[in-house]
């Protein structure tokens, strides 16, 4: 175990890869059901790496305050072993990905606190069921195992923090913070490279147009380049243009003085001077009227702003990044937005993907709201069935991340309606979710397996759905993701019923298959499963990444 680890050390590997591929060898090592590496983001904990934890636990925030067992895990320097019968709550109860779809409480539980130049950076966590795991030599092991797993995270620090510096020719603040202190959640193809090009666009000060469908989160990437700006010292100040009535968008937005209008009793400084040296986010700009346009952009040409009831100008000096659902191009063929404005603030358009584009990430982001709602409602636990994660995995998401939010919040409530006790860890099925999905025939019959792609690498959930909705029968034949199909297989009883998948689908799940075998009988060494593949290890960590697995 230490020459793997040590291995890993000094060869050049994706971050995701040599913090997964470290949690993988601990788990083996120690024969126990799940490891957690978890980074500590000032009062919460987040999983960086995970091996043997289920697909939604990646997207949850860990309150410490909350969670008795990490608490304790944190105010110690030493290993911390949780006995059997310890009253103390578990946080993995009902998440260790046990592959029978059922909530299986956690036995035998150690931790560690870790430490980064002096430091405390998080903890790692090994959970088994079968009692007795972990002995007192497990524990001194996994103090000595701590210290190298500190390099990886220090190396995988550094590595980061150079990338950063050569991308942007600028300091990283904090080179210990590998998660982003942001909430945007997702490990999607899509969702990374957005992230890189709101990182690049946010240094360069230019206005930024986000475009996206209602409930993607627009406000959320806005905040993100305001965070990564050189304004970030300065305040980001949102004004949403749709609630502004027109007889009040003017002074709202640049101010009035007193006696400017009825009701004035003394000057207010409007959103552009209270935004002053910071940035201004316009949302919903497609709503402001013609009129409200018209000066919106003269402020913009001019770099200065009149108060209502004043001819005296103010200099002002603001970032402009605006977003709109609407189709602004076409709103300006029509007459209903200017032309010109357009133009000044579509100097960086931004495309934010709908949740359907992003569906990698949508059982982590499923999962950061089962724990949110697991403190709100004082719950023990709460998690998915499979048939559940398959459903949310099907639905087509008109209402993007906002709507998978109020889905798992009202599930979560229906069930307490029902009777359903808070002592205990709840399994959502697909019925509580009230999601309008059109089944294909034979579907509820098919075959599953979700790729579980990660910040922290792949996991995988194997299963196949019963009749009744039941998630207790499991098969060997996958197929990934949603868009996938099982190639037909003429001994299958549901083969003549299954959707004849494209070419080129079926060729890129027998890749994904390939490699993911290639890496898990090499332990994730890259370079050993390039050569059992035949492949240059270039090309295989291109394909790697085209095909959703990094």
């Amino acid at each position: 175990m230490d020459q793997l680890i040590l291995a890993d050390l000094i060869t050049d590997l994706p971050n995701a890869v040599r913090l997964q591929r470290a949690v993988h060898t601990l788990r083996e090592h120690f024969h126990c059901d799940a490891v957690g590496l978890l980074s500590l983001d000032t009062d919460s904990l987040r999983l960086v790496a995970a091996s043997g934890l289920a697909h939604e636990a990646l997207g949850r925030r860990f309150a410490v305050a909350h969670h008795p067992r990490f608490a304790t895990i944190l105010s110690r320097r030493e290993p911390t072993w949780f006995e059997p019968g310890s009253v103390l709550p578990d946080p993995y109860d009902g998440l260790l990905d046990d592959r029978k779809g059922s909530p299986l409480p956690v036995h035998d539980c150690l931790g560690l606190s870790l430490y980064i130049e002096g430091r405390l950076w998080g903890a790692i966590t090994l959970d088994a069921l079968e009692t007795g795991t972990f002995d007192a030599a497990a524990q001194a092991e996994l103090q000595r195992y701590g210290l190298m797993l500190a390099a990886a995270i220090r190396i995988t620090a550094l590595e980061k923090e150079n990338r950063n510096l050569r991308q942007l020719g600028s300091s990283v603040s904090d080179s210990m913070q590998i998660i982003d202190e942001n909430e945007i959640l997702g490990a999607s193809e899509a969702i990374s490279e957005l992230l890189h090009e709101l990182d690049v666009v946010a240094d360069s000060d230019l206005p930024v147009l986000l475009l996206g469908e209602t409930g993607v989160g627009k406000e959320l990437f806005a905040r993100r380049v305001h965070r990564h700006s050189r304004r970030s010292a300065k305040p980001m100040i949102h004004v949403n243009c749709a609630a502004l009535p027109e007889s009040l968008a003017e002074s709202e937005l640049f101010g009035h003085v007193k006696g400017a209008f009825s009701g004035a009793t003394s000057d207010r400084a409007g959103r552009f001077e209270t935004a002053q040296g910071g940035t201004l986010f316009l949302d919903e700009v497609g709503e402001l009227s013609l009129s409200i346009q018209a000066k919106l952009l003269r402020t913009l040409q001019n770099g200065e702003i009149q108060r209502l009831g004043t001819d005296e100008t103010i200099k002002t000096d603001v970032r402009i990044i605006a977003a709109t659902n609407r189709q602004l191009k076409e709103s300006t063929r029509s007459g209903d937005f200017r032309a010109d404005l357009y133009h000044r603030l579509s100097v960086y358009p931004v495309h934010i993907p709908p949740l359907r584009e992003r569906d990698q990430d949508i059982l982590i982001l499923a999962g950061h709201f089962l724990e949110f709602n697991r403190t709100r409602l004082g719950l023990r636990g709460v998690r998915l069935s499979y048939a559940a994660e398959r459903a949310l995995l099907t639905y087509n998401w008109p209402g993007n991340v906002r709507e998978l939010e109020h889905v798992i919040s009202r599930a979560a409530l229906k069930m307490l309606s029902r009777g359903a006790s808070r002592d205990q860890i709840l399994t959502l099925g697909p019925e509580l979710l009230d999601l309008d999905i059109v089944e294909q025939p034979g579907e509820r019959f098919q075959d599953i397996r979700v790729s579980r792609v990660g910040g922290s690498g792949m996991t995988e959930s194997t299963g196949a759905l019963s009749q009744d909705g039941d998630d207790d029968l499991y098969a060997n034949e996958p197929f990934y993701g949603p868009g996938s199909s099982l190639i037909d297989n003429p001994a299958s009883p549901y083969s003549a019923e299954q959707k004849i998948a494209p070419m080129r689908s079926v060729l890129e799940d027998c890749q994904r298959q390939a490699i993911q075998q290639a890496l898990t009988s090499t332990n994730y060494n890259w370079a050993q499963a390039a050569r059992a593949l035949q492949l240059d290890s270039s090309n295989l960590h291109k394909l790697a990444k085209k095909l959703g697995l990094k």
